[in-house]
Protein backbone atom coordinates (compact mmCIF):
# COMPACT_ATOMS: atom_id res chain seq x y z
CA UNK A 1 0.00 0.00 0.00
CA UNK A 2 1.59 3.39 -0.89
CA UNK A 3 2.26 5.64 1.92
CA UNK A 4 3.33 8.98 1.74
CA UNK A 5 5.11 11.77 4.31
CA UNK A 6 5.20 15.00 3.73
CA UNK A 7 6.35 17.96 6.25
CA UNK A 8 6.19 21.15 6.12
CA UNK A 9 6.90 24.02 8.39
CA UNK A 10 5.40 26.54 8.29
CA UNK A 11 5.39 30.18 10.93
CA UNK A 12 1.89 29.93 12.58
CA UNK A 13 0.76 28.12 15.92
CA UNK A 14 -0.11 24.32 15.73
CA UNK A 15 -4.03 26.26 16.64
CA UNK A 16 -4.18 28.41 13.94
CA UNK A 17 -2.27 25.57 11.35
CA UNK A 18 -4.82 22.85 13.04
CA UNK A 19 -8.29 24.81 12.64
CA UNK A 20 -7.15 26.27 8.83
CA UNK A 21 -5.85 22.56 7.99
CA UNK A 22 -10.11 21.91 9.30
CA UNK A 23 -11.49 24.08 7.69
CA UNK A 24 -14.08 23.40 4.33
CA UNK A 25 -13.46 26.36 3.01
CA UNK A 26 -9.60 26.84 2.91
CA UNK A 27 -9.94 23.16 1.82
CA UNK A 28 -11.84 24.03 -1.33
CA UNK A 29 -9.68 27.69 -2.12
CA UNK A 30 -6.45 25.54 -1.73
CA UNK A 31 -7.83 22.83 -4.54
CA UNK A 32 -9.16 25.04 -6.92
CA UNK A 33 -7.93 24.08 -9.99
CA UNK A 34 -9.65 20.45 -9.67
CA UNK A 35 -12.76 22.68 -8.46
CA UNK A 36 -13.57 20.68 -5.40
CA UNK A 37 -16.54 21.81 -3.71
CA UNK A 38 -18.37 19.92 -0.62
CA UNK A 39 -21.99 18.51 -1.57
CA UNK A 40 -23.15 16.78 1.20
CA UNK A 41 -22.34 16.70 5.05
CA UNK A 42 -20.21 20.00 6.67
CA UNK A 43 -20.19 22.18 3.44
CA UNK A 44 -19.04 24.97 5.14
CA UNK A 45 -16.92 26.21 8.19
CA UNK A 46 -14.53 23.99 10.43
CA UNK A 47 -15.23 20.51 10.96
CA UNK A 48 -15.26 18.51 14.36
CA UNK A 49 -14.73 15.09 15.20
CA UNK A 50 -17.47 12.57 13.89
CA UNK A 51 -17.92 14.99 10.87
CA UNK A 52 -18.16 14.16 7.31
CA UNK A 53 -18.18 16.13 3.78
CA UNK A 54 -18.65 14.58 0.78
CA UNK A 55 -16.29 16.32 -1.93
CA UNK A 56 -17.35 16.50 -5.67
CA UNK A 57 -14.14 17.12 -8.35
CA UNK A 58 -12.47 16.67 -11.51
CA UNK A 59 -9.26 14.77 -11.42
CA UNK A 60 -7.76 13.18 -14.74
CA UNK A 61 -10.23 14.63 -16.74
CA UNK A 62 -12.62 12.11 -14.44
CA UNK A 63 -15.50 13.57 -12.36
CA UNK A 64 -15.15 11.93 -8.57
CA UNK A 65 -17.13 11.56 -5.59
CA UNK A 66 -15.67 11.04 -2.20
CA UNK A 67 -16.59 11.11 1.38
CA UNK A 68 -14.77 10.97 4.22
CA UNK A 69 -15.09 11.56 7.98
CA UNK A 70 -12.79 12.82 10.73
CA UNK A 71 -12.24 9.84 12.55
CA UNK A 72 -9.73 10.90 15.43
CA UNK A 73 -8.97 14.67 16.75
CA UNK A 74 -6.81 15.56 19.64
CA UNK A 75 -6.66 19.45 19.03
CA UNK A 76 -4.21 20.99 18.45
CA UNK A 77 -1.94 17.90 17.68
CA UNK A 78 -3.49 15.58 15.13
CA UNK A 79 -6.46 14.71 13.48
CA UNK A 80 -6.95 11.29 10.97
CA UNK A 81 -9.99 12.11 7.89
CA UNK A 82 -10.67 8.48 6.17
CA UNK A 83 -12.84 7.96 3.43
CA UNK A 84 -16.24 6.39 3.91
CA UNK A 85 -17.21 6.04 0.14
CA UNK A 86 -15.15 7.36 -3.32
CA UNK A 87 -12.47 6.25 -5.91
CA UNK A 88 -9.84 4.39 -2.99
CA UNK A 89 -10.25 0.99 -1.32
CA UNK A 90 -8.38 2.54 1.41
CA UNK A 91 -7.62 6.68 1.94
CA UNK A 92 -6.64 7.69 5.40
CA UNK A 93 -4.95 10.93 5.93
CA UNK A 94 -3.11 11.56 9.29
CA UNK A 95 -2.56 15.49 9.80
CA UNK A 96 0.14 16.15 12.44
CA UNK A 97 1.10 19.10 14.41
CA UNK A 98 4.44 20.37 16.39
CA UNK A 99 5.01 23.28 17.69
CA UNK A 100 8.56 24.36 16.63
CA UNK A 101 10.27 27.98 17.90
CA UNK A 102 9.53 29.48 14.56
CA UNK A 103 5.54 27.93 14.43
CA UNK A 104 4.65 24.62 13.27
CA UNK A 105 5.94 21.50 12.19
CA UNK A 106 2.84 19.90 10.29
CA UNK A 107 3.40 16.19 8.66
CA UNK A 108 0.60 14.65 6.30
CA UNK A 109 0.88 10.99 6.85
CA UNK A 110 -1.11 9.37 3.64
CA UNK A 111 -1.92 5.65 2.68
CA UNK A 112 -4.31 4.96 -0.16
CA UNK A 113 -4.83 1.81 -1.76
CA UNK A 114 -6.68 1.68 -5.06
CA UNK A 115 -9.20 -0.50 -6.57
CA UNK A 116 -8.84 -2.64 -9.25
CA UNK A 117 -6.04 -5.43 -7.60
CA UNK A 118 -3.09 -5.41 -9.90
CA UNK A 119 -4.12 -2.73 -11.91
CA UNK A 120 -4.55 -0.44 -9.47
CA UNK A 121 -1.49 -0.96 -7.84
CA UNK A 122 0.30 -0.49 -11.27
CA UNK A 123 -1.63 2.44 -11.03
CA UNK A 124 -0.27 3.53 -7.67
CA UNK A 125 3.03 3.28 -9.11
CA UNK A 126 3.06 4.73 -12.22
CA UNK A 127 0.50 7.85 -11.53
CA UNK A 128 -1.17 7.98 -8.41
CA UNK A 129 1.46 8.30 -5.79
CA UNK A 130 3.61 11.03 -7.70
CA UNK A 131 -0.27 12.87 -8.39
CA UNK A 132 -1.16 12.62 -4.21
CA UNK A 133 2.37 13.85 -3.60
CA UNK A 134 1.79 16.83 -5.51
CA UNK A 135 -1.61 17.86 -4.67
CA UNK A 136 -0.16 17.56 -0.99
CA UNK A 137 2.15 19.73 -1.63
CA UNK A 138 -0.01 22.08 -3.55
CA UNK A 139 -1.96 22.38 -0.47
CA UNK A 140 0.63 22.87 1.95
CA UNK A 141 1.62 25.44 -0.20
CA UNK A 142 -1.26 27.43 -0.16
CA UNK A 143 -1.88 26.79 4.00
CA UNK A 144 1.70 28.39 5.00
CA UNK A 145 1.13 31.06 2.71
CA UNK A 146 -2.31 31.74 3.95
CA UNK A 147 -1.02 31.25 7.59
CA UNK A 148 2.20 33.57 6.64
CA UNK A 149 -0.19 36.50 5.79
CA UNK A 150 -0.40 38.31 9.27
CA UNK A 151 -3.37 37.61 10.98
CA UNK A 152 -6.44 40.63 10.12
Amino acid sequence: MPRIELTTEIPASPERCFELSLSVDAHRSSMSASGERAIAGVTSGVMGHGDSVTWRARHFGIPITMTSMISQYDAPHRFVDEQRSGPFRRWRHEHRFEPTAGGTLMTDVVEFESPAGVIGRLGNVVLLNRYMTRLLRQRNAWLTDTLSAPEA
